[in-house]
């Protein structure tokens, strides 16, 4: 049986790559800037794991109020109701928008909580120095990323589904609590993702002092 020799990386040889620029320089004790353009070396995102953690833990605290608060409070002449996201999407299927209530739920319940669990996983399996599935779970944060990049869409959404309340009741339509905890769960999935750094799933099963 053959034996493949271990696989060549910056890391291996010595070598630090700029965040910034990309370029490659030698790592050495201390603080380190890169050559090109000045920028702080670091030869894995610092206390990458625990920022991620942090900021995902934030979001999952606040994704509770963002759908049991309300996201828009209507005013008519005769009443004034008080609509979360589940009541919107529940509104929309009921009066015939079935394509719109699924757009809604799948970007504004489906798709964070499916975010929030696959960063969790990614956390956790680093941290406990997983060596298994290394592909499968780079994959993985590269779909978390694809999908951050849309994030903003579900801020779009609520705001899409406040302007046709306001256009089938003829209505005031205000932002409610709720809109500000999504928002605000929106930011920390985004940062979350960023902070989280994807060269831990291939380095060696022992605990670096980055992590």
């Amino acid at each position: 049986m053959t034996v493949l020799p271990p696989m060549v990386t910056a890391d291996r040889v010595g070598l630090v790559a700029c965040d910034h620029c990309g370029a490659l320089s030698p790592r050495h004790p201390g603080r380190m800037t890169c050559p090109r353009c000045g920028g702080v070396l670091h030869r894995r995102k610092p206390d990458s794991l625990n920022r991620t953690w942090a900021l995902l833990v934030a979001a999952i605290i606040l994704y509770l109020p963002a759908n049991l608060l309300p996201v828009m409070v209507t005013t008519s002449l005769f009443h004034k109701t008080h609509d979360t996201i589940i009541s919107g999407v529940v509104y929309f299927w009921n009066t015939g928008s079935v394509g719109l209530a699924v757009l809604i739920f799948s970007f504004s319940i489906l798709i964070p909580i499916l975010k929030m669990g696959a960063l969790g996983f990614l956390v956790v399996s680093v941290r406990h120095g997983s060596a298994r599935t290394r592909r499968q779970r780079m994959v993985l944060f590269r779909i978390v990323e694809f999908v951050g990049r849309w994030s903003m869409l579900d801020v779009f959404v609520v705001a899409l589904m406040a302007g046709l309340v306001r256009f089938h009741s003829l209505a005031m339509v205000e932002a409610g609590p709720g809109a500000a905890a999504f928002g605000a769960v929106v930011v920390l999935t985004m940062l979350a993702s960023f902070s989280f750094d994807s060269r831990l799933i291939w380095d060696n099963d022992e605990r670096c002092d980055e992590r």
